[in-house]
């Protein structure tokens, strides 16, 4: 198989990239929309009309920074689900029509997958990344533990019964009237800040199992601010808000870890954080430690691909293209696959199961 050209349109990020079939970055490129800003959050109809307009030339120039010219792309690959269907559509319809265009596979990649996957990315990890791994997948969207077994074989521990970890950070940053994103914003004001200031809530830490929720923790925050009215926080007292605030955030995700350890069976042999919560510092250190108390590894990948990127869609795409060729199935083909805004880890079982069939 050639080279791959992967286009990832899920929400904010329209982006390219070109992977080897080994798994070397070739050329990547990302714009992040702006315009959302005023808004202070993602409005779909904006990120749609923007994918539609900024993916052609982005496409373009990802194959003129790699080198190659498009009849050397061995397959074209798109996120397809989960996300905001008007900007799977765009990505999706343009990597079809491009791989027909050359005669090549197109692949659909399910973004939560492409997550799971991504630390598994040669040069992300020192060491190979073996089966079963404990994934802790934390974004604006998306907050679960997972078990990953294998490709297109994921058990879900425990998720988010309210807002996403990414979610509720962006709130309160609106809350406390930073920019948005909110997550990094919070993140630089905590480290002015007492993490001890505010005697926040731990929802559901000590609980059985590992599912989330943070929604009660906000309005424990909002309580706080209510009684400012209309008048500006202090800067001190906005510092120790998001100090305390990060700080219950990392320590429920910790305990939720430790109980996602104990439910996996056999046990992980590394800790993968993803999504773009991944890249909080707090919540690294205190992952770090959970894996050392483990003995195993806390893998995360780079910065820049713990938020939306194509590498990952890329290398997931390859992942199941490997998946395929060990188990003597042929090179998916996945034309009539179409986005959908959800679209569950535990349906890519049947992936391999149907093409199986299919024979």
């Amino acid at each position: 198989m050639g080279p791959i050209l992967a286009i990832e349109s899920s929400c904010d990020e329209t982006a390219c990239a070109i992977l080897s079939a080994e798994g070397e970055v070739l050329a990547e490129k990302v714009i992040s929309q702006e315009a959302h800003a005023a808004f202070g959050g993602v409005v779909p109809e904006i990120a749609a009309r923007a994918h539609l307009a900024l993916l052609p030339d982005l496409a373009r120039k990802t194959v003129e920074a790699s080198g190659l010219a498009l009849h050397d792309l061995g397959a074209v690959a798109a996120s397809t689900g989960p996300g905001l269907i008007g900007g799977l559509i765009v990505g999706a319809n343009f990597g079809k029509g491009l791989a027909m265009a050359l005669g090549k596979p197109f692949i659909a990649v399910n973004h939560i997958e492409a997550h799971a996957l991504s630390a598994r990315l040669p040069g992300v990890s020192k060491k190979n990344i073996s089966f079963p791994f404990l994934l802790l997948l934390v974004s604006g969207g998306h907050c679960q533990c997972l078990a990953v077994e294998g490709v297109g074989d994921y058990r879900r521990l425990g998720g988010t019964i309210d807002d996403a970890a990414g979610e509720a950070f962006d709130k309160v940053a609106k809350m406390l009237g930073l920019g948005w994103p909110g997550g990094p914003q919070l993140e630089a004001l905590a480290k002015e800040g007492n993490p001890a200031a505010f005697a926040f809530p731990r929802p559901l830490k000590g609980r059985a199992g590992c599912d989330f929720s943070f929604s009660g923790l906000k309005t424990a925050l909002a309580r706080q601010i209510e009684p400012y009215g209309n008048t500006a926080l202090p800067r001190s007292v906005a510092a120790d808000l998001s100090a305390s605030f990060q700080q219950a955030v990392a320590d429920v995700i910790e305990d939720r870890v430790r109980h996602a350890f104990a439910m996996m069976e056999p046990p992980p042999t590394t800790l993968v954080a993803a999504g773009g919560v991944a890249a909080n510092g707090v919540l690294r250190a205190s992952l770090t430690r959970i894996a050392a108390e483990h003995g195993v590894p806390f893998v995360a990948p780079p910065l820049r691909l713990c938020t939306d990127n194509a590498v990952m869609v890329g290398w997931a795409a390859l992942e199941v293209c490997r998946e395929a060729r060990r188990l003597g199935l042929p090179m998916p083909d996945d034309r009539a696959v179409r986005p959908r805004p959800r679209w569950p880890l535990s349906d890519m079982r049947e992936r391999f199961a149907m093409e199986s069939e299919s024979l």
